[in-house]
């Protein structure tokens, strides 16, 4: 044995409790990671655009005409207050008429009746979209 081996075996198995020495062992492991990295942009805007647009349309309103008819008639009995005949509401008006005696007088009726009108209009009214652009920009550039 030469001289260097003993040297390496005195080494190994000198430990103060007389256990053989150990030797670590390193070992290298691999970390992989990302990182982000701005090559490039992109530019967007939108912008709104009006147009004109024309349109017909028909417009129906409808009308109340109340005609009052006098009746001033004595009644024994007080008709219904609101009563219905064919497309003509009726709302019955009483008062007491104080004569010797008191009795129900049908002082008017309202007969109220409804009526359509239709007329055909052109209206112009401004209409509104959105237009979006995209255009690439520079590497880096942050938005």
């Amino acid at each position: 044995m030469s001289a260097g081996e003993q040297h390496f075996k005195d080494i190994f198995n000198s430990s103060p409790s007389g256990e053989p020495l150990k030797i670590p062992i390193i070992e290298e492991k691999l970390v992989v990671s990302s990182k982000r990295i701005a090559t490039g942009s992109l530019l967007i805007s939108k912008k709104v655009l009006e147009e004109e647009a024309l349109f017909n349309g028909t417009i129906s309103s409808e009308e109340l005409i109340v005609e009052r008819k006098e009746i001033n008639q004595y009644v024994e009995i007080a008709p219904e207050a609101v009563r219905q005949e064919g497309e003509v509401t009726i709302v019955s008006v009483m008062k007491e008429v104080l004569v010797v005696e008191k009795r129900l007088m049908l002082v008017e009726e309202l007969h109220i009746t409804k009526r359509v009108h239709q007329e055909q209009k052109s209206y112009a009214e401004k209409l509104r979209k959105e237009e979006v652009t995209i255009s690439k920009g520079d590497p880096g550039t942050n938005i």
